[in-house]
């Protein structure tokens, strides 16, 4: 972007974005010396100032394009330009300051810039500028609003200002999905897209769980290397995605009510680059689950086996939690159906004692499988002896009998 004052003011301000340029994949005009042109194209090669001696038609400087707009602009990158003031007077001009502020849909950003150093005086042909970085955070209408000040030629104080907008486009696109297990473990998998109008090397792709949970990223090998390779590059349009496992920690997963109360398991935070090297970084807002429901009552098996042999009983854990805000009694009763693979063995209508909330209780339980194949563990049942309420819980877990 390029602006010049005419006329009523006595300097000009010039405003440019600075960008790197982009590559290009020239044509290379090069001819015999018993051509016609002779040596004129060979001469004009080697004249350049990028060429090598006798690699004259892979000189850099042919392959590098300088942006000849202003480009697109992306959410998470760094928006550089140049702002420059020129005395084009025949005489000095005094007092002359530059102050640049960003204004967007919801507030008006200042720019650092030589507003925060005293005016200088500006001599004949003499320039004062200065680079503004900003680091855009905000999609949308963006302005950056210019301002001079200087004495006028009346000692009195003059100034202008000049607005140059532009828009700032989303780069990614980041969709999640998220599974609730029965250990308390939360996998989330995120897929990240690139909608930008060129290829871009993901750099960093790291999850910043909240404080409940401890977050395993399940994107690296047993060898610690990432299972994309070395760079993970992405054409405009293509996608790749990330999964990892939250673990609550020790002494949240010991508190039923919190961990139905953690909604909120991280941030995803993520580092690219694009074109020559140029860097972005992206981090999305608090990424939520819907809480489970668990009830009053959560049974969990635990130590289970995945394979058991018929006709020889196995044992596992029941693992019962009052997930109420009250005292419960409970008994644990034990059924076997009429056309259940699975006959338990040991104890029925056995009485847990009171169980205050957020506590636990283990159970071990005896079952003998009748039939080969894959069997639904069925017929535990919990009766709430003050509301003579009975809760069935069946197929829990599955076990394979071979």
């Amino acid at each position: 972007m390029d602006s010049k004052e005419v006329g009523e003011h006595l300097v000009a301000l010039k405003v440019m974005r600075l960008t790197k340029p982009a590559l290009i994949s020239p044509t290379i005009v090069t001819c015999d010396f018993k051509d016609l042109p002779g040596n004129i194209l060979n001469n004009y090669l080697k004249d350049d100032a990028t060429s090598v001696v006798q690699m004259e038609t892979l000189a850099a400087g042919q392959f590098l394009l300088l942006p000849q707009s202003f480009g697109n602009i992306y959410l998470g990158e760094t928006f550089s330009c140049y702002v420059c003031v020129h005395n084009e007077t025949t005489q000095p001009v005094q007092s002359v300051s530059i102050k640049a502020d960003l204004q967007t849909s919801s507030q008006r950003i200042p720019l650092s810039t030589q507003q925060n150093q005293s005016p200088v005086m500006l001599d004949v042909d003499e320039t004062l500028s200065d680079v503004i970085h900003h680091e855009v955070k905000d999609l949308g209408t963006h302005i950056l609003v210019c301002e001079v000040t200087y004495m006028s030629n009346y000692n009195t104080l003059a100034s202008f200002r000049k607005f140059f907008k532009f828009e700032v486009m989303k780069p990614l696109d980041v969709k999640t999905k998220i599974y609730n297990a029965e250990s308390d473990e939360v996998f989330l998998e995120a897929q990240v897209q690139n909608i930008t109008s060129g290829p871009i090397i993901l750099e960093q792709v790291s999850l910043e769980g909240s404080h409940q949970f401890a977050v395993k990223s399940l994107n690296e090998d047993g060898d610690g290397q990432s299972v994309f390779g070395d760079v993970t590059l992405l054409q405009s349009q293509e996608s790749c995605q990330y999964l990892y496992c939250l673990t609550p920690k020790e002494n949240v997963s010991q508190q039923i009510k919190l961990m139905a109360a953690a909604r909120n398991i991280g941030k995803l935070d993520i580092v690219w680059r694009s074109n020559l090297g140029e860097k972005g970084r992206l981090q999305t807002s608090q990424i939520q689950r819907m809480s489970p429901d668990y009830g009053d009552i959560r049974v969990t098996y635990e130590n289970l086996p995945s394979k058991v042999t018929v006709d020889e009983p196995f044992n596992f854990n029941c693992k019962i939690v009052n997930a109420s805000e009250r005292t419960l009694d409970l008994i644990l009763k034990l059924r076997s159906l009429q056309n259940s693979s699975l006959l338990w063995c040991g104890i029925s209508n056995r009485k847990l004692g009171p169980l205050e909330p957020g506590n636990a209780t283990y159970v071990n339980l005896t079952a003998l499988p009748i039939n080969t194949g894959l069997h639904s563990i069925t017929g535990v049942s919990l009766v709430d002896l003050f509301l003579k309420r009975t809760f069935d819980y069946d197929d829990l877990a599955s076990v394979y009998v071979f």
